[in-house]
């Protein structure tokens, strides 16, 4: 079910307080999820971006004109549905700011949740005279683009990070600042001799894929499977920059719904558990029924999880073999043989 909030983006419209744009106008729509509601005579093409790979497929579904980067050129008018990524958040506005024509409109809208009192702050930081509308549990707010719009871009842009000063992100990424403790956990059990070919579920920006190659220089290939666009886009430059000898392919996949159509000798993961603001342990049973299809006979699943997690049952189920590694305060590490 579509978001409350993507009602509240286009409220403006269907209440008559915003006129409709005209037709043959561009607009861009950045964090567009499914099932937005077009007002009656609204008739401007709409270009959707989503780079999550679930909420792409639902916008392609219902024939929507979407893309997982933001095509070049300009528009006449942007709209951004928010998410709990305050960074990512900031970097999608500096975007529209950018890309929509001085003097065309924007429109944002989000929960409590999702930001919007951190963003209407912002807004009035960068002098932006915006109006506002609360409606379906949420806010939103509206505003010209100004001359300067480039230069404030440039202001409230959160600029790509370097973790352990190597590798690079950026915000709305999975543990972006950082090594999360899970995947440090899993990356010092990884093996030291295996030269067979690996995939990496789930692979982020490709932390765990750079350690498997430097720990086993033999491994003849890795393929990194990620729903993220931009992970796996950020995933390939830093895969190319620190283990360029490494054989590597990347597909932007939702392993959930789209299995792997190669067999491994090993899977290593880290798996999500929540979807949105909720726990969702059957995202990580998923990912396991996923592993256990795309593995070889005698190939290896290795991966983390909260401790609290119900996963042994499963492992217990799908394969031959099945064990924990280690663990510490939060984390374990479990493996299983086909």
């Amino acid at each position: 079910m579509a978001r409350e909030t993507l009602k509240t983006l286009f409220h403006p419209f269907a209440s008559g307080t915003l006129e409709l744009p005209a037709e043959g106008e561009r607009i861009v729509f950045l964090g567009a999820e499914a099932g937005y509601p077009l007002p009656e005579g609204f008739s401007a093409h709409v270009t959707a971006v989503q780079g999550l790979r679930p909420l792409y497929r639902r916008l392609e579904a219902q024939r929507a004109d979407v893309h997982p980067a933001l095509p070049e050129g300009s528009y006449d008018a942007g709209f951004l549905l928010l998410n709990k990524h305050r960074g990512e958040n900031e970097n999608r506005l500096a975007t529209l700011l950018r890309v929509v024509k001085s003097g065309g409109l924007i429109v944002l809208a989000g929960s409590k949740e999702d930001g919007i009192q951190p963003m209407r702050k912002l807004l009035l930081q960068q002098g932006i005279a915006f109006e506002h509308m609360p409606k379906y549990h949420g806010v939103a707010c509206w505003f010209a683009v100004p001359g300067h719009g480039a230069e404030l871009a440039g202001k409230i842009a959160k600029p790509a990070k370097r973790v352990e000063d190597r590798f690079m992100t950026a915000p709305g990424m999975f543990s972006h600042d950082r090594v999360d403790e899970g995947s440090a956990l899993l990356a010092s059990r990884l093996p030291t001799d295996f030269d067979g070919n690996a995939a990496d579920f789930g692979a982020g920006w490709g932390y765990l894929s750079v350690v498997l190659a430097e720990k086993s220089p033999r491994t003849a290939r890795i393929d990194l499977f990620e729903a993220d666009h931009a992970a796996l886009e950020a995933a390939k430059s830093n895969l190319a920059s620190l283990v360029p000898d490494l054989q590597a392919r990347f597909f932007w996949q939702d392993l959930v719904q789209e299995e792997p159509k190669e067999r491994y000798d090993l899977v290593i993961m880290n798996p999500p558990f929540h979807e949105g603001h909720a726990a969702e342990p059957g995202l990580g049973q998923a990912m396991i029924r996923a592993a256990a299809k795309a593995l070889r006979p005698g190939g290896r699943l290795m991966l983390v999880a909260n401790r609290g997690l119900p996963y042994e049952p499963v492992l217990a189920e799908l394969f031959r073999e099945s064990g924990e590694t280690c663990r510490n305060a939060r984390f374990k590490v479990l493996w299983a043989k086909k």
